[in-house]
């Protein structure tokens, strides 16, 4: 359903306003150039559009704050968490992504010890420009490495030199970010079981609290995707993909980074992402920017793509939203059972349906759950589990 031009929200939704978390997610949709393997809603400076560049966008992004504060009314905030995402954020100096955090606190406020995060290609920041983004207010950075193997990094048009992120993760803790993470992908054309494992070893000799480890999906409409389907590329089997995930969860945890969501993990409970676990436990966020998504109460909306028509409808005075669903009781549920079984702590059995608690002791009995958090009254993975995670969720949700 269309999204009404004031953004209202219906009255069910905003009830629940102040019972769990509230964050904000702010996408900066630029980037230098697009990397071959990435279907995100990004725009090189060329494809922008009129009425928006990077100078504007500041001003953009906080008139869709202020909308989110005249829509959400006083019972939003403070804050617990902001996201900084992209796109490539850093893209804007480190005074203008302050800037929006500004007009966000002023709205809504911060709660004490919020966690605010930026995203970061290891080419678009230094010493300098990590001092100021700390200045600024940002507590934690996401670098994105995602391979230490140059012909990797070439496959996925990454530019950075290798040892580079090491580099930045030293400039963030030497800048003061209480929380430094690195984003790791596995399984890109032409990576060895070699290549992944040089990858982990120097994630880890740069220090960080906290490593993101994906897979690599071929997104169609891609580059990449269209080397694949040429054969140029060939892509690992499942069997590699799982080797290389059993790989990254044996060295992980052996240097103290225990898994607490199926592709993340963390040197202790304040190291792991609270914006994110914000999201996988139901909690409410405003998506600021082109493309961006936003959740509050059962109701899910989505902004228009472009940024060109992002600026004109602020500019008019109109939300950004272009749809919305409201979903219902069921579908919420199935969400929560989705989303939860992912992590580390798992989904209480009680909320299944009955063919759910049937699935949940076929998985402990296969070795897909754990026996111990089952007899507690929980469903949560073994590693063998995370390997097949998607196939146990259909079994609880069937």
């Amino acid at each position: 359903m269309p999204v009404p031009a004031d953004g209202v929200l219906p009255a069910s939704a905003t009830a629940g306003l102040g019972r769990r978390p509230f964050g904000f997610y702010v996408h900066v949709p630029f980037c230098q150039r697009r990397c071959g393997y990435c279907d995100f809603n990004t725009y090189t400076a060329a494809e922008l559009g009129p009425g928006v560049s990077r100078d504007t966008y500041p001003a953009l992004a906080a008139a869709e704050v202020r909308l989110a504060r005249r829509v959400l009314g006083a019972a939003a905030g403070p804050v617990a968490t902001v996201f900084f995402g992209g796109g490539t954020p850093t893209l804007l100096p480190a005074g203008q992504l302050g800037e929006i955090l500004r007009v966000i606190e002023g709205e809504f406020g911060l709660a004490p010890g919020a966690e605010v995060t930026v995203e970061a290609n290891p080419e678009s920041v230094d010493e300098a420009s990590l001092a100021a983004l700390r200045e600024a207010g940002f507590t934690r950075i996401s670098l994105g490495m995602q391979s230490a193997a140059p012909h990797v990094l070439a496959v996925l048009d990454r530019v950075h030199e290798p040892g580079r992120p090491a580099r930045c993760a030293a400039w963030a803790r030497e800048a003061g970010f209480e929380h430094v993470s690195l984003d790791l992908i596995y399984g890109t054309p032409g990576e060895t079981d070699a290549d992944w494992r040089e990858s982990l070893e120097a994630a880890l000799a740069a220090g960080p609290d906290h490593i993101s480890a994906y897979a690599l999906i071929v997104e169609e409409g891609t580059r990449l995707a269209a080397r694949v389907r040429r054969g140029e590329v060939g892509v690992p089997d499942d069997e590699a993909m799982a080797d290389r995930y059993l790989a990254a969860d044996e060295l992980l945890s052996g240097k103290g980074l225990g898994w607490y969501e199926v592709s993340n993990w963390a040197a202790g409970p304040e190291a792991r992402c609270s914006h994110n676990l914000l999201y996988w436990t139901g909690g409410h966020w405003w998506g600021v920017g082109p493309g961006a998504h936003s959740h509050v109460g059962g109701v899910r909306w989505w902004n228009v793509k472009h940024p060109a028509a992002y600026a004109a409808r602020l500019t008019a005075g109109a939300s950004p939203g272009l749809a919305r669903e409201v979903l219902t009781g069921p579908e919420r549920k199935l969400e929560e059972i989705m989303l939860l079984t992912r992590l580390d702590s798992g989904c209480p059995v009680e909320v299944l349906a009955p063919a759910g608690r049937a699935a949940a002791a076929t998985a402990v009995a296969d070795g897909l759950a754990e026996g111990g958090a089952y007899a507690a009254g929980r469903v949560v993975l073994t590693t063998r589990g995370r390997l097949l995670a998607d196939a146990v969720i259909r079994g609880l949700t069937d």
